[in-house]
């Protein structure tokens, strides 16, 4: 059996660590205080920075990048944690943006990574939508990861990128048996849009759970952004109300210390 080690870094941010892969997910290690624009009039703060430093890191082979054109999922120290990485996972359009070494994958498209000594990884990009129906356009390419590798106990770990929950994510819920799911909460929403929201809500994770019925739920991407409107409480009262079998499934992270998930 593979372990897993996940250590939340903040934000969307994650160093995962198995079977000597070094893997980070979205990289966002600036400190806190400035101010970034998303795009349409919409911009954001940063409320606090990462629990680990870019100088920190041990050596990464693979960045997941759900998108690149978000600060608060890469931001200007993360592009340079990027120029470090074997290899970058990230959208057709991201790819195209960022050069090599950025690979770009569309939903459902599956690639290797090997390394001798270590299992094969196989990472299938999944559907994302960082909005309500018919943004892409306005809010760009995202793209989740489920990776699989010998001596998985549980079935795939599950990365959802920045989405809401839509007919792609239930169809992951479909088509693969998922172990571990690091879900990007934090219901964000912008005052010029209104209550519209741009990643799930606490409670959407949880109704999204009883559909996948993974080992292990890990909620990150819901603290240290203004636009964040769901925290670790909302996340909490959101489990409270959840079926006890349901709630039982979902781990909170500390920031900066890593924890060993089952596999």
């Amino acid at each position: 059996m593979s372990n897993l080690r996940i250590t939340h870094i903040g934000g969307p941010t994650t160093l995962i660590e198995t079977g000597g892969w070094r893997l980070l997910t979205d990289p966002t290690f600036d400190p806190p205080g400035e101010r970034y624009t998303f795009g349409w009039g919409t911009s954001s703060h940063k409320s606090a920075g990462p629990a680990l430093s870019a100088a920190e890191l041990p050596p990464i082979d693979a960045v997941l990048l759900s998108h690149d054109h978000h600060g608060d999922n890469l931001d200007r120290t993360g592009r340079d944690v990027l120029r470090t990485a074997r290899t970058v996972l990230t959208t057709p359009a991201g790819a195209r943006r960022l050069g090599s070494p950025a690979r770009g994958l569309a939903p459902w498209t599956v690639t290797r990574l090997h390394s001798p000594g270590r299992p094969t990884l196989e990472v299938t990009a999944t559907p994302a939508r960082h909005g309500p129906p018919l943004s892409r356009p306005l809010t760009g390419q995202v793209i989740g990861f489920a990776l699989t590798w010998e001596g998985q106990q549980h079935g795939a770990l599950w990365i959802s990128g920045d989405t809401v929950l839509h007919r792609g994510v239930r169809e992951v819920a479909r088509r693969l048996t998922v172990g571990t799911a690091l879900l990007h909460v934090g219901g964000v929403r912008f005052p010029i849009t209104g209550p519209v929201r741009y990643t799930m809500t606490a409670a959407r994770a949880v109704e999204l759970c009883g559909m996948l019925r993974p080992h292990t739920a890990v909620p990150v991407h819901y603290e240290g952004w203004q636009h964040f409107h769901e925290g670790r409480d909302a996340v909490e009262r959101a489990l409270a109300r959840a079926p006890a079998e349901i709630r039982a499934r979902f781990r909170l992270l500390p920031t900066g210390t890593a924890t060993d998930i089952g596999a």
